[in-house]
């Protein structure tokens, strides 16, 4: 199949709308079981499940390609890992014709671009750990989720929409009010790989608020610039609008241009250039998983000497089998938040995300304290998140519908 004749991906609002739903649920459920293991089963490791549920990433590219495969006779192994092959060289060194002869993919460019990926979504995650321990859970909360707005304000070349404004900020105020109306002590979590830790009485909690700042700002400008410069021209986000400044000189044409020694290495007419749906994020999602594989296991054994997270196995079949679902959980939720990204951008996926303190609050009521855990603050804050999502998807649609094309004929 040539390169020049696949059409750029599309997905349609249903499925964008199945992913996220299944992103929100995954969320609620790798929260449930990370509470079950630290409070009923009692194992608090928070480092090494940590470790295990990144480390897990790795499998979603391989199961992505298989389930593609399965599905589509016209799609082959080779076929799409020379398309996205082809995706990457072009968005990372676009039109580089006088790159050396032996070059025929950016390999260090692309390793940078992992490695920062890692880095961006690892280091707020673990000071959050930090700041749980030393400030109240409900400070930690609050003050995670504005990286809503923050990503809203770090938008590059974002045009200043009044509605958008509107709707981040009272998605915010909706979390103070969840957070601070006393619907529950620990509504939701810092991230989808985050565990809780709960039990320690606050220590410093100017300090572990401050943390907490500092890792919600990383948050945020971990989706806007993964947005900037991991996400392809050809997402679907990208193609509805020019609110991001991307690399140089790279163009939303899926026309490419390549050197003689690109040419030679791939087979050009067994290509599916641009990469399906969803294929290219859950590479760049399961290359964070190798690398924190490959490199964050150092940590273990330097929090055991040091006494900071004495090492301990599972125990018993029940801590294993939780963690598992912890893993899998995770990995439903950062592939789906990864694809979503490039979809819906982070701003709609950072007030969408606030949701699943709607879910989690849902879910403590069904099973855990019940009606106990229902209070004044904690439906009228979910009800303000919800109304601000609406405003948000209102405000999609309305674009989407506008730049549709109108027949005269």
């Amino acid at each position: 199949m040539s390169i020049n004749n696949v059409p750029t991906p599309k997905v349609s609002t249903r499925w964008s709308f199945a992913i996220f739903a299944c992103t929100l649920g995954a969320f609620v459920v790798e929260s449930q079981l990370t509470q079950y293991l630290q409070t009923n089963l009692g194992y608090r490791q928070p480092f090494f499940t940590f470790y295990l549920v990144h480390s897990a990433f790795a499998v979603i590219f391989p199961v992505h390609l298989l389930y593609l495969t399965l599905t589509n006779k016209n799609y082959t192994v080779s076929s799409l890992c020379n398309g996205l092959t082809i995706a990457l060289a072009n968005h990372l060194a676009p039109h580089q014709t006088s790159r050396p002869v032996t070059s025929t993919f950016p390999r260090y460019k692309f390793l940078r671009l992992v490695l920062a990926l890692t880095v961006g979504i690892t280091y707020p995650g673990l000071l959050w750990f930090c700041a749980i321990s030393l400030a109240s859970v409900s400070d930690v909360t609050a003050i995670w989720n504005t990286n809503a707005f923050f990503a809203y304000l770090m938008t590059f070349r974002f045009k200043w929409e009044p509605r958008k404004l509107f709707a981040v900020s009272l998605a915010t105020v909706g979390v103070l009010v969840v957070v601070y109306g006393g619907s529950t002590s620990s509504s939701a979590e810092g991230s989808g790989s985050v565990e809780k830790r709960v039990g320690l009485k606050p220590s410093a909690p100017l300090i572990g608020d401050l943390l907490t700042l500092v890792a919600s700002l990383g948050y945020a400008l971990y989706q806007v610039l993964y947005k900037k410069y991991a996400a392809l021209p050809s997402d679907p986000e990208l193609v509805a609008e020019a609110a991001y400044e991307h690399l140089p000189a790279s163009d939303d044409s899926p026309n490419v241009q390549f050197d003689d020694a690109l040419s030679a290495a791939l087979d050009l007419d067994d290509a599916i250039y641009p990469p399906p749906f969803g294929l290219h994020p859950n590479l760049l999602t399961s290359a964070i998983g190798m690398c924190t594989l490959s490199m964050l296991w150092v940590f273990i054994p330097v929090l055991h000497i040091m006494d900071i997270e004495p090492f301990r196995l599972p125990g018993n079949l029940a801590v294993t089998s939780t963690i598992v679902g912890i893993a899998l959980s995770g990995v439903v939720f950062n592939a789906g938040f990864m694809v979503l990204l490039g979809t819906w951008g982070p701003i709609i996926v950072s007030v969408g995300n606030l949701l699943t303190i709607v879910l989690v609050f849902v879910s403590d009521i069904v099973f855990g304290a019940g009606l106990e855990a229902v209070t004044a603050g904690g439906v009228i804050g979910c009800s303000v998140i919800v109304a601000a999502f609406g405003v948000l998807v209102y405000d999609m649609l309305d674009k989407k519908r506008h730049s549709r094309p109108i027949n005269v004929g």
